[in-house]
């Protein structure tokens, strides 16, 4: 297949039943549900009480930030948490200047488009997420529609950041409680997804798509503890050596112990001691001690991430399809003669995923979900509209229920989501369910099609040049990490940093193939040579683990090796 000439792709057929079915809830669904509602509700209540409720679209700005970095160590968490409130505010401040110096719509529907590219690049290139672009875009989109004059612009921003101080509070209150759970989590995603594979190893030779996933788990869970901070406490390298184990495990999938990796997955995830995961041996040289097994930690902390701006460039298609997609859907919506064009235009910024099949699967389950949930708000607006007090309890009952849904698939939490982004619009007021039920049902359809529609004018034509970059990455990495393998003198840490560097390229291969196969009008992809890489590089890692003395040798088959290749 390689060697064949390209040839163009067909044009995919597009699931629709797919996209809807449900997934297992997050492990942690009810931390960022939680939270929302204890950032929202103080602020809300508190303006409840001074008759004051029209303010509270600013203040909930600042609150929606708790919804933030819930999967970050909380040393990492400080800062990314900081740079949303700052991002939210930079938004905010922009749209309230624009909608204070004009009130000509298409000029506020082109600001929105380029606010929306600007904070859809800038959140996947700092992979701030979930919920990434979505809720900054809705917070800076609803709030250019709103009148203003200069003077009220302060006023209502340091509202807006007195939350977000508060959202900031809310997201590190667990750290005390719990200072390593990020990590545990992590750690324990890893040891499960590890045993996952290792079982399907045991019946076969292990289904590739585990691996893959396996691999994937190892490599975020290395980030996370990378992230963590340069002052390794004794969990945090209790917790790094059980992740070695579960890199020896897939590195030896048929060695390995399924059951005793889930319980320590188990035991990591509750609040006792973390377990320990035995002795590591050389061959050679007795007990792989502490100091040798964290070598390639402190390599990894001292790696720099490349300059933002090299990581803005292959985003620019999916950029210039926000742009595009959000200005289209607002002006096809104001053409219609609707009041909230923003509607839209959140519409269309929120279905933009890594290739165009999968923002189609995002563009079934938007429309599924915000159609859904029209009804439930015709439901609950009666309820909501006996008083202040009722519509903010409302309001917080659709936070918490779209967090803890929008784990199982994102049009599940946009059943909530749709509620709550119309109760919003009745903080300054209340206004007739039907006028708002129909407007919501338009502005979804049109935003829909017009946001599909930008994704399949703009094609990502580097999509292909991005795997061929990734095999040559892999490539290097691999003879990089046999070359070090080989050598009787590798230092330590060397050969720890190769063998992390090929595990990290081996996922960037595999996301960047997975984001090529879903792009149309592609030339065909090298699935051959991407597969090969693959194999050859999980073989470099196998042989690396072995030359760090984490594995015996093959054909060595005594019962003291066999005991301690098994994590």
């Amino acid at each position: 297949m390689s060697s064949s000439a390209p040839t163009p792709s067909r044009v995919r057929r597009l699931p629709v039943a797919g996209p809807l079915r449900l997934g297992r809830p997050s492990d942690i669904w009810f931390k960022p549900a939680l939270s929302v509602v204890a950032a929202v509700a103080p602020p809300s209540l508190l303006l409840v009480a001074l008759g004051r409720l029209d303010l509270a679209a600013y203040t909930m700005a600042g609150s929606l930030c708790a919804l933030y970095a819930h999967n970050r160590p909380y040393a990492a968490r400080a800062k990314v948490l900081a740079w949303v409130v700052l991002g939210m505010l930079g938004g905010l401040a922009v749209a309230l200047v624009a909608a204070s110096l004009t009130r000509n719509a298409v000029v506020l529907v082109t600001v929105g488009a380029l606010l929306a590219a600007v904070q859809k690049a800038v959140c996947d290139a700092t992979r701030v997420g979930p919920p990434a672009h979505v809720v900054l875009t809705f917070v800076s989109s609803a709030s250019l529609f709103v009148p203003q004059t200069l003077g009220q612009v302060p006023g209502h921003l340091a509202l807006a950041a007195a939350a977000g101080a508060w959202a900031w509070l809310v997201g590190m209150a667990p750290a005390p409680l719990r200072p390593h759970g990020p990590e545990r989590r992590a750690t324990a995603r890893v040891l499960d997804a590890a045993a996952a594979y290792a079982e399907t190893a045991h019946g076969g030779d292990g289904s590739p798509g585990a691996r893959s996933a396996a691999y994937a788990a190892v490599h975020a869970a290395w980030q996370t503890l990378l992230a963590a901070g340069n002052r390794p406490s004794a969990t945090r390298r209790a917790l790094e050596r059980l992740v070695v184990r579960a890199e020896v495990a897939l590195a030896a999938p048929a060695d390995a112990d399924p059951a005793r990796l889930r319980a320590w997955a188990r035991a990591v995830r509750g609040t006792g001691r973390v377990p320990r995961a035995g002795d590591l041996r050389r061959e050679d040289d007795g007990p792989l001690g502490e100091r040798d097994e964290l070598l390639g930690v402190a390599a990894g902390r001292a790696t720099a991430p490349g300059p933002l701006r090299t990581r803005l460039g292959p985003l620019a298609p999916v950029a210039v399809r926000t742009a595009l997609g959000c200005a289209l859907a607002g002006c096809a919506s104001l053409a219609l003669g609707a009041d909230r064009p923003y509607w839209a235009l959140v519409t269309a910024a929120s279905l933009y995923q890594a290739n165009i099949t999968l923002t189609w699967s995002r563009t079934v389950q938007r429309v599924v979900g915000s159609l859904v949930g029209v009804l439930l708000f015709a439901a609950v607006a009666p309820v909501a509209q006996l008083g202040p007090l009722a519509l903010v309890l409302s309001i917080l009952a659709c936070n918490f229920g779209a967090e803890a849904l929008i784990g199982r698939n994102y049009w599940l939490g946009s059943v909530c989501v749709t509620p709550l982004a119309l109760l919003v619009t009745e903080l300054p007021g209340y206004q007739p369910t039907g006028e708002l039920v129909a407007d919501r049902v338009v502005d979804t359809l049109v935003g829909a099609l017009a946001g599909f529609a930008a994704a399949v004018a703009v094609t990502d034509r580097r999509a292909g040049r991005r795997v061929e970059r990734a095999l040559a990455a892999v490539g290097r990495a691999r003879e990089h990490a046999a070359r070090l393998a080989a050598g009787p003198e590798s230092a330590p840490a060397a050969l720890e940093a190769a063998r992390r560097g090929l595990a990290a390229a081996v996922v960037d291969l595999r996301a960047a193939a997975d984001a090529a196969a879903g792009e149309w009008w592609q030339r065909a992809l090298p699935q051959e040579r991407v597969v090969l890489a693959e194999q050859a590089a999980h073989r470099t890692l196998a042989a690396t683990v072995r030359r760090q003395g984490l594995l015996p040798d093959p054909g060595t088959s005594t019962h003291t090796h066999t005991e301690d290749a098994s994590p």
